[in-house]
């Protein structure tokens, strides 16, 4: 039963967070940067933190390279 409810809320957090991603104009225009995509990320994941003022954005992003 708590699990039940455990996943509601985590579904429910992150619905918020997309919900606030797309009110700041973050999903209106695809990006293929690094920043823009670790930002919506960090925004979605931020929830409803987003309406008590939180505005997280990425500043730096270095993606792994791959072995030669």
């Amino acid at each position: 039963m708590v699990s039940r409810w455990l996943s509601l809320l985590v579904f429910v957090w992150l619905v918020v967070g997309l919900v606030a991603a797309l009110q700041r104009g973050y999903l209106t225009h695809p990006s293929e940067s690094c920043l823009d995509f670790a930002t919506i990320l960090v925004n979605v994941a931020a929830g409803p933190l987003n309406y008590l003022g939180l505005d997280p954005k990425v500043s730096d992003c270095v993606l792994p390279q791959p072995s030669r």
